[in-house]
């Protein structure tokens, strides 16, 4: 649509007025006559066939006949009257039926004309029904230039309630088509539309609320979609070329002492074939003085740290100082004692700087850190504060970024005068198609194998009434010398439901445990931090056999003694939870478990959740089947969502049309990068007004 036509208030529309103008807004979010056209139908009802009376099956389907009401009549009831007609054609009759609005009817309804009466057909002591019918005068239906598979539109209840039904909507659309289909404006390229076959946006958008047929339903909803994903894909990749282009990144061309040390004498291990692809990669982005911009996906255990390690020493050679949040304390003192450890004895100064560390201890860190003595900082979001300065940042790497704010993440550019290159590493892997529309202005590498030795941990699923086996198991484990997990479900709504469930599994486990043959560590939200940690440290000591705990050791807890876990009411985890917890065993030499415990009453998805993970430990396989059951914007959690707020395509069914949408905006800005040329005039319109209007893409990704 024209840009003056775009910005007319629905109220100024035929049809709908003031008081339903406030309704659309309030209820449905439309504001504009431009935002109408995306008001798209949620499902279709196909009226090309009409019924006569003796063809009726008692289904409960919508259907149409053409007839007249021979007769009107008051049927009076306990506590209402409902009004009642005989609709008759040549083969027979049935009742129309009103409980509301029986004064109007009964005023307007012409008796012995044709109508066309559609609605929900009921069958009901032998006798056939409709209530409430979409009634019109058969020469008005016949006048219409309406398409015989008719559009229902999103509703609300106040929105039936206040009498905007379905075929207010309708008319009302019609009404907008008839003032402004000629100012419906082409946004794609003619190449793109010939090459991929699609309808002009004219004909799909006409076809999308006005179907001429089930084939052309089907090419407009394409092309609405293709251009939906083509644009979202097309700020995502420009973004990138900019960046690119724009901000130019600090030039680590040096591998010198503290790389080849550290790989010659303190790497124990030999690293895996995608560890190695995966430096390769960043090795490239660093030294070729274009800022990085890599997510770094790697699945529990696959090794993310050592890339991690050896990407700092590259910023190390090179002068630079590097830094690595985490999301958590417990997370970044993990790290921070796995970087000593891998470190040795080279020389490196490394520090951790989390809200536990004391102010004397804080004055030191910070002294050093703008001297440039120290090297490498660990540490949670107490890294992003004002005070935190460095004297030469090279290389920022966020672990687990999803838990931090865009704010958040943009405050480690300000530490410099140029940003630093950022590696955004995850554990949770993300589907193709989502790491495409979320991140697909990073560049993505993957690490898709695990360290050789590690030994696959086995799942199995147990129900309510095995639990006796499960306790005889957990005990010959902890006989071998192993450590056991217990871990109990957070519904933050009911924190007191969540300590109840927890403390009676405690008491049960203490029963079947007791004391001082076994010992038993306890976990969860209610805790002080400090009692939290030392009971943390008596498990990671093994000074306990085992740890009751809600989901807060989902994340980084590493006990490589510890070799089962057990998921209570793994009903209510979801799937990505489930496989996180899982990444807690099998970190050590020995064969691991994992015990999912769930009651008999299982829903459908819940019965698929607790199967994929019996099935499978493929990280981005899970994450492929989340995909599908929970949709993109539960995936992400709120920060990420809006980015996918798409009105008619969908990541997970769409994913075909996704890459190849994904394909075209890479051919056109690698022809023309900043949509310069005279075909690409209705790309670059509809582009600049989408930038203007969101400012999604911040440039921190």
């Amino acid at each position: 649509m024209s840009h003056k036509g775009s910005a007319i208030p629905v109220a100024y529309l035929k049809g709908v007025g003031p008081s339903r103008a406030e309704l659309l807004v309030s209820e449905l979010g439309i504001r504009r006559v431009d935002q109408l056209f995306s008001l798209f139908p949620i499902r279709y009802i196909d009226r090309s066939r009409f019924y006569k009376a003796m063809e009726l099956q008692p289904n409960s389907s919508d259907i149409q006949m053409i007839g007249q009401i021979t007769s009107l009549k008051t049927v009076k009831q306990k506590k209402r009257e409902r009004l009642v007609a005989r609709f008759e054609d040549t083969t027979g009759s049935i009742e129309l039926v009103w409980f509301k609005g029986a004064k109007w009817i009964k005023e307007n309804i012409k008796i012995g004309k044709p109508y066309v009466a559609f609605g929900k057909l009921n069958f009901y002591n032998g006798n056939f029904s409709m209530a409430h019918p979409e009634l019109e005068l058969l020469s008005l239906f016949e006048s219409r230039n309406r398409s015989s598979i008719q559009a229902i539109y999103p509703s609300t209840e106040k929105l039936q309630a206040r009498g905007v039904s379905n075929k207010v909507i309708n008319s009302i659309i019609e009404n907008l088509f008839r003032e402004y289909y000629v100012k419906i404006q082409e946004t794609l390229s003619n190449e793109i539309l010939d090459k991929n076959n699609l309808l002009s946006k004219k004909e799909a958008m006409l076809n999308i609320h006005f179907p001429k047929s089930q084939e052309l339903l089907t090419r407009a909803e394409y092309r609405l979609k293709f251009e939906e994903l083509f644009f979202v894909q097309l700020q995502l990749l420009n973004k990138k070329v900019n960046e690119h282009q724009k901000i130019k990144g600090f030039k680590f061309d040096k591998i010198d002492n503290y790389f080849h040390e550290f790989y010659n004498n303190c790497l124990k291990f030999e690293l895996t074939n995608a560890q190695k692809k995966v430096i390769k990669e960043i090795r490239k982005d660093l030294g070729s003085g274009i800022h990085m911009n890599r997510l770094l996906q790697g699945d529990v255990g696959s090794g993310k740290t050592i890339v991690a390690v050896i990407s700092m020493l590259i910023a190390l050679d090179n002068g630079f100082q590097a830094t690595l949040i985490a999301p958590t304390e417990i997370l970044a003192n993990q790290h921070y004692i796995a970087i000593k450890e891998l470190l040795g004895e080279i020389g490196v100064s490394v520090a951790l700087l989390t809200g536990s560390v004391k102010t004397k201890e804080r004055r030191i860190i910070h002294e050093n850190l703008e001297k440039g003595d120290l090297h490498i900082l660990v540490g949670t979001h107490a890294i992003l504060e004002d005070k935190v300065r460095f004297s030469n940042l090279g290389l920022s790497i966020i672990d687990e970024q999803h838990r931090f704010g865009v704010e958040q993440r943009s405050k480690m550019w300000l530490k410099n005068t140029k940003p630093p290159h950022v590696l955004v590493m995850t554990a949770t892997p993300i589907p193709r198609t989502l790491a495409m529309s979320l991140y697909g202005d990073l560049d993505i590498s993957v690490i898709d194998e695990l360290p050789p030795g590690r030994k696959e941990v086995k799942t199995v699923h147990r129900y309510d009434k095995n639990r006796l086996r499960v306790f005889k198991f957990m005990k010959d484990e902890i006989a071998k010398g192993r450590q056991v997990y217990v871990v109990y479900p957070l519904i933050e709504e009911s924190e007191a439901m969540d300590y109840k469930d927890l403390m009676d599994g405690y008491e049960s486990i203490s029963r079947e445990f007791p004391i001082p043959s076994y010992q038993i560590s306890i976990v969860h939200g209610k805790m002080k931090p400090a009692d939290k940690d030392y009971e943390m440290q008596r498990f990671i000591e093994g000074k306990t056999d085992i740890m009751v705990a809600t989901t807060v050791i989902e994340v980084g807890v590493n006990v490589p003694n510890a070799s089962i876990m057990v998921v209570e009411s793994s009903e209510r985890f979801g799937l990505s939870q489930l496989h996180q917890l899982r990444g807690r065993v099998g970190r050590g030499a020995d064969q691991s478990f994992c015990i999912l415990m769930s009651s008999f009453k299982l829903s459908a998805e819940a019965k698929t959740r607790i199967e994929t993970m019996v099935q499978t430990t493929d990280g981005f396989e899970i994450a492929e089947v989340d995909l599908k059951l929970r949709g993109p914007g539960n995936l992400m959690g709120k920060q990420q969502s809006g980015v996918l707020y798409l009105k008619v395509a969908d990541l997970v069914k769409d994913n075909h049309i996704l890459s190849i949408a994904r394909q075209e905006a890479i051919d056109l800005l690698k022809e023309d990068s900043d949509l310069s040329l005279t075909k690409h005039q209705n790309i670059k319109n509809t582009f600049d007004k989408i930038t203007q209007k969101s400012n999604l893409w911040s440039h921190i990704s």
